[in-house]
């Protein structure tokens, strides 16, 4: 048996990671995730270590990076980023590679990935109703871009992290018994990128202060896909058993 516990608000997809994300009103769901998502990602080359990746805990501007562009050979890869003092570059190129090698201290290189670039799983959920208890809570201004998350799902009476209870449970997408579908696999513990207003990169740390206070750090949930499909703005989530 299933419950509905909303509709899709809002998808995102992140070309580049740690670079801005798009939002978009229909996605394919793969079994590495969003199709196009973090399927690029700058790697520190001197790094040796299990987590090589720039991302914006280290250059918190890189959140300002606008990728855009269709790829021939991969429509949802970018070709062309966007700076924050908005000149416009080759994503593979020079000039994009040194700019970021500077910005780090150390030498950079883009790397892709066909199963993407993610810190724990493949796709990120979270509710509406957190995001806004966080707002309220922290006097900042909060929207989802902050939490990264490739599906945010409203319900008109849903409470703020309700997506505690989805862990260990299948998010079905649609009415389609057969639907994609995602194991929710863990809580989201939250690190300084929640922090980082995304039109400045500017740091407001009552966010994180907030996110502790209320949820021990937590907000959303990661999952893996079991089931692939079609996404879109206002589809229906249920909530299922493991073994449904």
């Amino acid at each position: 048996m299933s419950q509905e516990v909303g509709r899709i608000s809002q998808v995102f997809r992140y070309p580049v990671k740690s670079m801005a994300g798009v939002s978009v009103d229909a996605a394919s769901l793969g079994w590495h995730g969003l199709d196009g998502d973090r399927r690029l990602a700058f790697r520190r080359v001197d790094d040796k270590g299990g987590f090589p990746w720039l991302t914006a805990k280290r250059v918190a501007e890189l959140i300002l990076y606008r990728p855009f562009g269709q790829a021939e050979r991969d429509p949802l890869l970018p070709t062309h980023v966007r700076t924050p003092d908005g000149n416009e570059m080759p994503l593979d190129g020079e000039e994009l590679r040194e700019a970021l090698s500077r910005r780090c201290g150390s030498a950079v290189e883009l790397m892709q990935l066909d199963r993407g670039i993610f810190d724990d799983a493949s796709v990120s959920v979270i509710a509406g109703a957190t995001i806004r208890a966080i707002e309220q809570a922290s006097g900042c201004r909060v929207d989802a871009r902050r939490f990264r998350p490739n599906i945010v799902v409203e319900a008109p009476d849903g409470a703020p992290f309700e997506e505690d209870r989805w862990v260990g449970k299948r998010l079905v997408f649609g009415a389609a018994a057969d639907g994609p579908a995602v194991g929710v696999t863990k809580r989201d513990e939250r690190c300084v990128m929640i922090t980082l207003d995304p039109e400045t990169a500017q740091s407001q740390v009552d966010v994180m202060k907030t996110a502790v206070r209320l949820n021990g750090h937590h907000a959303g949930v990661y999952a893996t896909v079991i089931r692939k499909g079609a996404l879109g703005v206002g589809q229906a989530v249920y909530l299922a058993a493991a073994d449904s």
